[in-house]
């Protein structure tokens, strides 16, 4: 059994099942706050793909990796279109980075005033991705 992940610093464990869908390559989502009316905002986290990965999936399964790379994307929508298929027209993307393990992603997250028990699996938000 996995135990959330204390990084150094004192920062907000992960709940254990978002850090072990992370591990598995599963996308996590937070909704933030934005800056003009009539837009929404996310954040998300995506872990990349490796050879490991499309071999594990070819043969059914999800490997769980404790030093995946995480790709941090903040996208910021016209809260008119996010439910249709054009929500990406009109789409600003505020910023992204990629980070190298489970210390960086929460060390950047702590940097973009986010914490781990805010992130939530895709389908519980209304990130139109």
């Amino acid at each position: 059994m996995s135990t959330p992940h204390h990084p150094a610093g004192g920062a907000r464990p992960w709940p254990t099942d978002k850090l072990n869908a992370l591990r598995r390559g599963r996308r996590l989502v937070t909704e933030v706050p934005v800056t003009r009316t009539g837009r929404r905002a996310f954040v998300d986290i995506t872990p990349l793909s490796t050879p490991a990965d499309a071999q594990a999936r070819r043969e059914g399964w999800r490997q769980a990796a404790h030093g995946r790379t995480f790709r941090l994307q903040h996208w910021d929508y016209d809260a008119e279109r996010i439910a249709g298929f054009d929500y990406d027209i009109g789409a600003v993307l505020v910023k992204a980075t990629t980070v190298a393990g489970e210390d960086e992603l929460t060390a950047t997250l702590e940097t973009w005033q986010l914490h781990p028990d805010q992130f939530l699996y895709p389908w519980e938000t209304d990130d139109p991705k």
